[in-house]
C-alpha cells in the first residue's frame, strides 16, 4: 500500500491567512522543490505525494475559504467561477449549462463522479502533467533511472531533448482558452489576471506560470464567448468512454457574422504537448462558410500543428491522425453536418 508521508496540514479560513503561509515561494523557488504545497480537492496532489512524484512539508488547503467557491453571473454579463468549485457542481448549475455547454461537456468528461465530486475547476486547470516513464511507482522510477520531470537529467521520450516532453492532462484548459477565459492569482503582493493561455508553459516539468507563492483563485468566462454569440464544441479521446485521462482532446469555438461566415475561430488541443496548444485556423475558416472543404482545411492545420510524444496511451503516430478525424468531427459538430462515428468520446 503507498501511504502518505508526513506533513504539516494548514486549513486557513481567509485568502489571507493562505497566501501568507505561501509568501516564501516567490518567482525564484523551483516548482518541484516547494517545501509548501496548496490542495484543493486532492485528486492530484495526493496521490502523487503517495507515489513520491511531489514533496512537501506543508499541505495548506484551500477547502475553508469560503468565497473561493461558486459561481457569479447572470444573463449577458461574464461569468466568474471561484477556483475551489466542485466540478460536480458545474455540471449541474443551470446558467453554466446554459450558456457554456461544451465547457459543460469537458468538466463531465473529467474522471468518474465520486472523483467529479472531490475535484474542483482550480485544481483541474492546474492539474500535473502525464507521462508513462513517470507516472509509475518510486521503486519503478528508480530503477529506470529518474528522469528529467524529476532528480535526472534525460527525458525518456526523447533522450536528446532538453527540456521535459510530459503533455499537459488538464480537461478543462482546452475549452476555457478557446471561450477567452482569463483567471485571477492572488500572493502578498496583490493579485493579477491574465489570459488562462498564459498560465501554462511549454515544459513537462515545470508547466504552469504561475509563481510558488501565488494561488489560482478564480476562473472569468467572458459573455462574448457564450452560446448567444458563439458555438462551440468539444471532443475527446481516450481508451475507455469514462475515468481515463486524455490522450488527446479538441476544444473548438467559432463566432458566425449574419450571413453564416467565420468571424472568427480558435481551435485548441489537449494532451499533445506540455500545454493547451493552440492552431490558428484563420487561413482555412475566417470569411467562408463552414462546409466539409474548409473543415477539411482547417483540420490538416491542426494536424500539421500537433506533435503527439510517445508518452502516454495509443501510438503517438495514430493520435497524430485522430487530431485530423477529431478536429474535423468536433467543427461538424459546431455546423450540424453530418459526423463520422468515432469513439469513444468524453461527455
Amino acid at each position: 500500500m503507498l501511504r502518505l508521508p508526513p506533513f504539516d496540514y494548514q486549513t486557513p479560513a481567509t485568502l489571507a491567512d493562505a497566501v501568507s503561509l505561501l509568501g516564501d515561494q516567490g518567482a525564484g523557488a523551483p516548482r518541484r522543490n516547494h517545501e509548501i504545497r496548496v490542495v484543493a480537492g486532492g485528486t492530484d496532489l495526493f496521490p502523487n505525494l503517495k507515489r513520491r512524484h511531489e514533496q512537501a512539508l506543508t499541505v495548506v488547503s484551500l477547502m475553508r475559504i469560503p468565497n473561493l467557491a461558486g459561481v457569479v453571473g447572470e444573463d449577458a454579463r461574464d461569468l466568474t467561477i471561484g477556483a475551489t468549485t466542485l466540478l460536480s457542481d458545474l455540471t449541474v448549475d443551470p446558467r453554466v449549462r446554459a450558456r457554456y455547454p461544451s465547457f459543460v461537456k469537458a468538466v463531465a468528461s473529467i474522471s468518474s463522479p465520486p472523483l467529479r465530486n472531490m475535484s474542483t475547476i482550480g485544481g483541474n486547470l492546474c492539474v500535473d502533467t502525464r507521462c508513462t516513464y513517470y507516472d509509475q511507482t518510486e521503486e519503478w522510477r528508480r530503477s529506470i533511472g529518474y528522469c528529467l520531470k524529476e532528480k535526472g537529467e534525460t527525458c525518456w521520450v526523447a533522450p536528446s531533448s532538453a527540456r521535459c516532453l510530459a503533455h499537459t492532462a488538464t480537461d478543462a484548459a482546452p475549452m476555457l482558452t478557446a471561450l477567452d477565459a482569463r483567471v485571477t492569482l492572488h500572493s502578498l503582493a496583490g493579485e493579477r489576471t491574465i489570459p488562462l493561455t498564459e498560465l501554462y508553459v511549454e515544459d513537462g516539468a515545470a508547466h504552469l506560470a504561475k509563481r510558488g507563492d501565488e494561488i489560482l483563485t478564480s476562473i472569468r468566462v467572458p459573455a462574448a464567448s457564450d452560446a448567444a454569440h458563439c458555438r462551440t464544441a468539444f471532443w475527446k479521446l481516450r481508451r475507455r468512454g469514462s475515468i481515463d485521462f486524455a490522450v488527446l482532446s479538441v476544444a473548438a469555438a467559432v463566432w458566425l457574422d449574419a450571413a453564416g461566415r467565420v468571424e472568427r475561430a480558435r481551435l485548441v488541443l489537449g494532451a499533445v504537448a506540455s500545454r493547451p496548444r493552440e492552431v490558428n485556423v484563420d487561413l482555412a475558416l475566417l470569411g467562408k462558410p463552414l462546409t466539409p472543404e474548409s473543415i477539411a482545411e482547417a483540420a490538416k492545420l491542426a494536424r500539421k500543428a500537433a506533435t503527439p510524444f510517445d508518452n502516454t496511451d495509443f501510438q503517438a503516430q495514430w493520435r497524430g491522425q485522430m487530431v485530423e478525424k477529431y478536429t474535423e468531427g468536433a467543427l461538424k459538430e459546431i455546423t450540424g453536418l453530418p459526423q463520422e462515428r468515432l469513439l469513444p468520446l468524453g461527455g
